[in-house]
This record gives structure tokens, C-alpha cells and sequence, in this order.
């Protein structure tokens, strides 16, 4: 016997949304019929405020800027008692990124090891209750994060700071056995954004699509796998 109750639609926080990979991952799930909360910083008009509007509502603006630990827990606050199917982090910056590591100022590699590392660990920590069970959280690194790929250098200091997100959701995920949550690094590979510049190699609607095919697909496996965008396993 069929049901006729309609199914309640499922529900994505994109952390770091307001542009880019993150504002193309929250258009793509609402092409997807999902409810979506994105996340921007400060209070300055974005595009994903402009998404909005043509959202039917589908889509709620929260804000968060990672760095700042009493926000993340203003941010749980708010969203106390919601179950989350996808926690998607995506926020990271690229500073000196192309000095080699003894050019790069002491400042600006301790802020991005803390905006690509530290801070989205510490979203995880904090909203990963929020997740429903057989829920993903899904981590948006880098194939530069791998550590055995890295046979031509250069990107010395977001190489390193991929690398440190990739050991941090090691540990994470070897303290969560239990969770029954699938946990996801994923490489969306070099694509065309402020971040990666216009000589990279993919349009995003190359590469967002099939990030979240591949999030759809591994939602409800347990433990931790770091992916590219074809679902391909990289190498740590």
C-alpha cells in the first residue's frame, strides 16, 4: 500500500554561502527541492540574499563568520531542536597562498590554518548534534590536502592547511564511530571562483552538480572518506 502523506523535504546547512562553491552548492540543492540554510558574514547584501527571493521560502540566511567561537554557539542556539540531513562546511580563504612556505608572513598562515582547519572542526564539534542520524557532514577540502599527491609543490601554505583539515576529521571521525553519521572530505577540483582564479581548469557547474551527487549517493555510510567530485577516493 502506497502512502499518500507527503514526504517532508530535507534539510542542508551550507556554511559559507555567500558566494562561490558555497552560494552554487545552496542553488543546487534547492534545484533539488531541499530546504536550505546558508550562511554569511557580517550584514552586507550578497548574492545569496538575492537567491532568496526567488526561493519560495525554501531558503533561511543565517550568520556566522567561523573564526568567532561565540557566534558558532549563537548559531546552535538558533537552530536548536532542527534536524539537519546534510551539514555542508565550505567556508576557507587563500592568503600568500602562492609564496612558498618561508615567504608566507607568520599572520597570514596562522589565519588561514584557523579559517581552513581550526574553525570549520570547531562548526563540526558544535552542530553535529543538529544531524540527523544517517546524516552527512561534509567538509569541502582540496586535492592539494593530499599529502601523497604532492609531488610538484606550490600552494605551499593551503596545501598544508588542507592537510591539517584532513588530519583533524581523522581524529574527528575516529571519536565518532558511534555516530552513525557519513563524514565526507571532498575535493571539488580546481574550479573557476575568486578563490581559484580564471585559469582554472572547471566551471562550477562542472564540479558542484557532481559534489552533490556524491554526498546524495554516500549519505548513510558510516565513517570517514575523502572524495573527489567523480566519488573517486584520493589518497591522504
Amino acid at each position: 500500500m502506497t502512502s499518500n502523506t507527503p514526504q517532508k523535504p530535507q534539510t542542508a546547512l551550507i556554511v559559507g554561502a555567500s558566494r562561490g562553491l558555497g552560494l552554487a552548492l545552496v542553488e543546487e540543492y534547492l534545484k533539488r527541492g531541499w530546504q536550505v540554510i546558508g550562511t554569511v558574514r557580517g550584514d552586507k547584501h550578497t548574492p545569496l540574499h538575492d537567491l532568496q527571493a526567488s526561493s519560495d521560502g525554501r531558503l533561511e540566511i543565517a550568520h556566522l563568520d567561523i573564526d568567532a567561537p561565540e557566534q558558532i554557539d549563537a548559531l546552535h542556539a538558533h537552530l536548536k531542536g532542527r534536524s539537519l540531513d546534510v551539514l555542508f562546511v565550505n567556508a576557507g580563504v587563500a592568503i600568500e597562498a602562492d609564496k612558498p612556505i618561508g615567504k608566507v608572513s607568520t599572520d597570514g598562515f596562522t589565519r588561514m590554518m584557523v579559517t581552513n582547519a581550526l574553525s570549520p572542526m570547531r562548526v563540526i564539534e558544535t552542530l553535529d548534534t543538529l544531524v540527523a542520524p544517517g546524516g552527512v557532514i561534509a567538509v569541502m577540502s582540496s586535492g592539494l590536502g593530499s599529502v601523497a599527491n604532492n609531488v610538484d609543490g606550490g600552494w605551499e601554505p593551503y596545501r598544508a592547511s588542507k592537510a591539517a583539515l584532513n588530519t583533524l576529521m581523522r581524529s574527528y571521525a575516529s571519536r565518532h564511530t558511534e555516530s552513525g553519521h557519513t563524514l565526507l572530505l571532498i575535493a571539488p577540483g580546481w574550479v573557476r571562483t575568486d578563490m581559484g582564479g580564471p585559469d582554472a581548469a572547471l566551471d562550477i557547474s562542472e564540479s558542484i552538480p557532481l559534489v552533490v551527487d556524491v554526498v546524495t549517493r554516500q549519505a548513510g555510510h558510516d565513517g570517514l572518506q575523502y572524495l573527489n567530485r567523480l566519488g573517486e577516493t584520493l589518497p591522504w
